[in-house]
């Protein structure tokens, strides 16, 4: 099939509403960098666009009337957003889902060491990343502390421009012979990727000075003592802002794209859409990256007793009408692609692969060794997304993440599954994935949030 860029089908009207949907994205990723920070600006935006709480309609007893915009949130690390539609929900919802976690590093619950002179907080890897590239890279701490009195405080250390950073040491390349010649997986272990805090000794401390001196920097800006990193959450992530990309500025590069240039684009969707027939849901989740486990995950019941809440807001709920209503939705998995690279071609089939300004990327499968843990749509589905896309002139493509045995990867796609609603992946490609800076092209964010609003005014 013949490839065009969808940068040739736009005039100045679509030039500027481009720019204008990737300067507020770049604004969401700078705001967004975990993904509670990306729960907190989702509800601050979604309340602006009218949006409300559905604990208000519980407690008050409110009934959903068609045309209400209402959200939920789980633990402040999961969000679903819902616009009740003018047909009984019984006949299905059109669902976006998207995952707001990012590979990163996570720091320790006993984290504090000194090692002559150096102090350090240990930390373990989350998600899939290469090692070696978090080292001699400058890294901000974002995060929270939960203090046994109740009282939870944000922390953020290094984006400040005028404030420090904090990172990976690395071994000098003039001792590193040794170092060079191992696998890269092995290059920089996971228990070396401990990042320094500190070389200042506390006046009058004999023992673990530096420490010392940390630790009471802490108590003094953040009233935090050494116990409380048991309850703390920190996440070490690349410092600094999303930039565009290119001498053309025709891409982004930023931390976090997989997959919040999926989560956006969805948000932004949702909140563009009014009058719908059936009821649209925007679900951005936590713990993608380690298999959608635990309470914030997609494997959790969140989405599942959420939808049950509205319902029973609609004054008929049965358990019947839940399963109804979950089987006879739509969904598109809100997730990003490999785009292709020719620097290391040999690594992806062309005819298979996305391409960066090629538009929506639309992958029929996922998964690994031969499609194992994927979601694979069926014909008949993807054959009524496509003739969606076709009436709203989407620019679309197909690929999948790299050549058969090369490697593989999934998405949330195959959970939503399992209420046998129909379901395909669908996003942005990206180059550098799970790199501490990704890159994105702005055409494909803007076909893609243009297609997810179509999808779900008609689907």
């Amino acid at each position: 099939m013949e490839r065009v860029s969808a940068w040739k089908k736009y005039k100045n009207k679509q030039i500027k509403e481009i720019e204008s949907l990737c300067k507020a994205y770049k604004d969401f990723l700078n705001e967004g960098k975990t993904e509670r920070e990306c729960v907190k600006v989702s509800i601050k935006l979604a309340e602006a666009a009218g949006y409300r709480n559905i604990k208000e309609y519980i407690e008050k007893g409110k009934s959903l009337t068609p045309g209400d915009k209402i959200y939920a949130v789980n633990m402040g690390k999961s969000l679903a957003l819902f616009i009740i539609g003018t047909e009984n929900i019984e006949n299905g919802m059109n669902i976006l889902g998207a995952h707001i976690d990012s590979p990163r590093l996570d720091v320790k619950q006993n984290p504090m060491l000194e090692k002559e002179g150096l102090a350090y907080f240990d930390t373990h890897y989350y998600g899939g990343i290469k090692k070696y590239q978090w080292a001699a890279t400058p890294l901000a701490i974002h995060g929270v502390v939960a203090k046994t009195n109740g009282e939870v405080t944000e922390v953020v250390i290094g984006e400040d421009k005028k404030g420090p950073v904090v990172f990976v040491s690395d071994l000098l390349v003039h001792l590193a012979g040794e170092q060079m010649d191992k696998k890269a997986a092995k290059a920089v272990e996971g228990e070396n990727l401990d990042i320094i805090v500190g070389t200042k000794p506390l006046s009058g401390e004999e023992k673990d000075a530096v420490k010392a001196n940390i630790l009471k920097i802490l108590k003094k800006k953040y009233d935090m003592d050494e116990a409380d990193f048991i309850s703390a959450e920190f996440e070490l992530v690349p410092a600094g802002r999303a930039r565009d990309a290119g001498i053309d500025e025709s891409m982004i590069m930023a931390y976090g794209q997989d997959d919040r240039v999926c989560a956006y684009t969805s948000l932004a969707a949702m909140l563009k859409t009014d009058g719908v027939k059936k009821t649209a849901c925007c679900l951005l989740v936590d713990k993608e990256e380690i298999g959608s486990v635990g309470a914030t995950g997609m494997m959790s019941r969140f989405f599942e007793n959420t939808v049950a809440e509205i319902i029973n807001l609609m004054g008929d709920y049965s358990e019947i009408k839940l399963r109804r209503c979950l089987a006879a939705s739509k969904m598109l998995s809100s997730d990003v692609s490999a785009a292709y690279n020719p620097i290391y071609w040999p690594y992806f089939e062309k005819n298979s692969s996305a391409y960066m300004g090629n538009g929506m990327v639309f992958n029929k499968f996922t998964g690994v060794n031969g499609k194992y843990n994927s979601n694979d749509a069926n014909a008949e589905y993807i054959a009524k997304v496509r003739k969606i896309m076709e009436e709203n002139d989407i620019s679309i493509q197909t690929g999948e993440l790299g050549r058969v045995d090369a490697g593989g990867g999934g998405t949330i796609a195959y959970i939503l599954a399992l209420y046998d609603m129909e379901v395909i992946d669908c996003g942005v490609p990206v180059l550098n994935m799970h790199a501490p800076y990704e890159v994105t092209c702005k055409a494909d964010i803007y076909e893609t949030m243009k297609g997810y609003k179509a999808f779900i005014k008609n689907a």
